[in-house]
């Protein structure tokens, strides 16, 4: 019975170099008719060029996957955390530019 049981179960490593994470302040989403690229990307203030941090890819069906527990979790943190601000414009996505603080004046 204890055998059946360990079969569905996965192990995942987390190794210590990815549990530290890395920033992003941006991701730009690609996708072709087999997969979905999400490329993360850090933009610093006062720096023309940005790199590209990290890039995964997914097949459509766990791109989907991913969209449901991104709201399912979005879901559970307004819901303790209060409504997450919507900082969309008009013409789409605003980029953090100037990070929320004063912009410079010439």
């Amino acid at each position: 019975m204890d055998e059946k049981k360990n079969v569905n179960q996965i192990n995942i490593e987390l190794k210590e170099d990815v549990a530290q994470g890395t920033y992003s302040n941006l991701a730009i989403i690609t996708h072709s008719t087999a997969e979905f690229v999400l490329d993360f990307v850090r933009i610093m203030p006062g720096v023309p060029k940005a790199e590209v941090k990290s890039r995964i890819i997914l097949t459509p069906e766990h791109a989907k996957r991913l969209l449901f527990a991104l709201k399912d979790n979005i879901a559970k943190f307004e819901a303790a955390h209060g409504a997450i601000k919507n900082v969309e414009g008009s013409g789409g996505p605003v980029i953090p530019m100037n990070f929320g603080g004063p912009t410079a004046q010439a």
